[in-house]
């Protein structure tokens, strides 16, 4: 999994108006949780970029004040109308206790059933799991090269013996279903 860097420092008053105060000089306050204590930091809003505004998960290496914490974001809020992150938390973790993550769905292979007309339907774009840090994947590669016209691929069929997929295990990943083109070249044959 990769890891992007972000450097904080510790905020001397929590509330409203330091939150407000640190917003105007284009500030994010943040809370780092999971660990001993809780932490209230800030950071600058542009540090997000690599954490936010991409589709890959990541960890996240919190250096506040010269500590070094990993961490996940959690949660990020956003202002309604001028779109700037106002606040954000992030998950310290340890490598013996499991964590959960959002990974995203890669599809690889041609189908023969996309090639013969059928329609490629991705279900999930993410798919939650629960695992190890060390065990964590970066992606979830699914291969389609054997699908067929009306061919699918559950969630047990992809399940992994380093991590759990926290969606019912019969549930459609992806299926490849029938389109007007392959139903009229069956009915014309």
């Amino acid at each position: 999994m990769r890891t992007v860097t972000l450097s904080g420092s510790l905020r001397e008053s929590v509330g409203k108006k330091d939150a407000r105060r640190l917003r105007a000089q284009g500030l994010v306050p943040c809370v780092l949780y999971g660990g001993k204590e809780q932490k209230h930091f800030f950071t600058q809003e542009k540090q997000f970029k690599d954490i936010v505004y991409t589709d890959k998960p990541c960890f996240v290496e919190l250096m506040i004040n010269g500590e070094k914490h990993l961490a996940i974001l959690q949660e990020v809020q956003f202002h309604p109308v001028s779109d700037h992150i106002i606040h954000a938390d992030f998950y310290e973790f340890s490598d013996k206790k499991p964590i959960k993550m959002h990974i995203p769905v890669v599809v690889k292979g041609n189908s023969p059933g996309v090639m013969k007309g059928g329609k490629l339907n991705v279900k999930y774009r993410t798919i939650p799991v629960k695992a190890l840090p060390s065990k964590m994947p970066e992606e979830i590669v699914v291969d389609i090269s054997h699908l067929d016209v009306g061919g699918k691929i559950r969630v047990k069929d992809i399940a992994s013996p380093d991590y759990t997929l926290l969606i019912p295990e019969n549930n459609i990943v992806v299926a490849v279903l029938m389109s007007r083109d392959v139903l009229e070249n069956e009915q014309n044959q």
